[in-house]
């Protein structure tokens, strides 16, 4: 039985580490994991969101996913959504989920993701 998701991986070209870095580390604020030594040798860097990781994995002909996407919880939306447009990246508004706000965003590989906060209920 599935009891979790571990990690997502999405795709990145070669040397992408500190571009990935800079977006998921500096900007996004994920703290980076280390990589098990077998596997760092494929290069590629990891990153840790409460109990799931996210893994930035080396594809030699990067075709980034235009609609596949993982989708990142947060608190303070909007605040998040204002670095993200200063640091240069285009957002993309979508209110097509009830109950959440959320933006869409794609970082320096070309990926999708996806940012969501729930709605406050009104008593």
């Amino acid at each position: 039985m599935i009891s979790g998701i571990h990690h997502v991986q999405i795709a990145a070209p070669p040397n992408c580490e500190e571009p990935a870095r800079k977006f998921y580390g500096d900007l996004l604020g994920l703290p980076e994991i280390p990589k098990p030594p077998e596997l760092a040798k494929r290069g590629g860097v990891w990153f840790q969101s409460g109990a799931q990781q996210l893994h930035v994995g080396v594809e030699t002909d990067l075709r980034a996913a235009k609609k596949a996407h993982p989708a990142f919880s947060v608190v303070g939306l909007d605040g998040l959504r204002e670095k993200i447009e200063r640091a240069g990246f285009q957002t993309q508004s979508d209110d097509n989920f009830p109950g959440y706000h959320r933006f869409y965003a794609f970082d320096p590989f070309g990926n999708r993701l996806e940012f969501l906060e729930p709605i406050p209920q009104t008593e």
